[in-house]
């Protein structure tokens, strides 16, 4: 009795072993920069590339995967969790391009969906210091993302990614971003960044700024259609690729626009087809 006690006990110090070894390797694929403060994590998981394309796109007919908006709840590692902050998030596009934020710092990656499997490969963080998000869940979250092969399991508006050794996050779909308080930043036309407009609900109004000039006038939205007043804009002058996109924005002004958002997106068309495009300031 007394050897096998001892020969179990050997047993389970051969695995726990086992288990530490593992977790070193897998420490060791990612940049020491990384471990420390999520600086790039080009080569968190080897050489292998996403074919950007591979599957339908997400985890079966009715359990979509990319092309939504998710939020990141919370994070476990090691059977410890990290609650996440407000504003972390992450979008797996069909494209085969994960984009997301931890709270405080942006990341992007290539992503590769193969049956109800989701590996983020090429992946690289920003590398700002920032209070209010807690270093050990973005240490975390990034360790998660890029260990390899992450099994997704859905369940109605919420998804989950587990790593092989049970580490997992923990997501829940966002509503689209509300017309209404939104800074609008505009990406086409151009110059992407500059433009940005903002819906007022109560004054029933739009103000913001042109691609040179600011600008607010009357805004009524009724059944996905926006009927734009007569515009009000300063006098401003600036080079001319500038005034040309501005002149192209003013004429949506005094007029009717259909709109539509998905998830962060939104997209103006005029009566003649012509559009205006902006996503939500983050």
């Amino acid at each position: 009795m007394y050897r096998q006690k001892q020969q179990r006990q050997k047993q389970q110090r051969q695995k726990q072993q086992r288990q530490q070894k593992r977790r070193r390797q897998r420490g060791k694929s990612l940049t020491v920069a990384a471990v420390v403060a999520l600086v790039p994590l080009a080569a968190a998981c080897g050489s292998e590339k996403a074919d950007g394309g591979s599957g339908s796109g997400s985890v079966g007919a009715d359990k979509p995967v990319t092309g939504v908006r998710w939020s990141i709840d919370s994070v476990t590692v090691d059977g410890t969790t990290h609650k996440a902050p407000d504003a972390a998030r992450v979008r797996i596009d069909d494209s085969g391009e994960a984009v997301g934020s931890t709270g405080c710092n942006t990341f992007s990656a290539r992503a590769a969906i193969d049956g109800e499997r989701v590996r983020l490969s090429d992946a690289t963080f920003t590398e700002k210091a920032c209070d209010k998000t807690p270093i050990d869940f973005e240490k975390s979250l990034g360790r998660a993302l890029t260990a390899g092969s992450l099994t997704t399991d859905t369940a109605g508006e919420r998804l989950t990614l587990t790593t092989s050794d049970g580490d997992t996050v923990r997501l829940s779909r966002q509503p689209d971003a509300s017309l209404y308080g939104t800074k609008w930043t505009v990406t086409a036309p151009g110059p992407e960044g500059r433009a940005h407009l903002t819906f007022d609900r109560d004054a029933k109004t739009v103000a913001g700024r042109l691609p040179c000039n600011h600008v607010n006038a009357r805004a009524t939205v009724s059944d996905g259609h926006i009927t734009l007043g007569v515009p009000s804009t300063t006098r401003m002058m600036c080079e001319g690729s500038l005034m040309d996109a501005e002149k192209r924005m003013l004429r949506f002004f005094d007029g009717r626009v259909e709109y539509r958002i998905d998830h962060e997106t939104l997209t103006l068309t005029s009566e003649d087809g012509t559009t205006v495009r902006a996503v939500a300031d983050q």
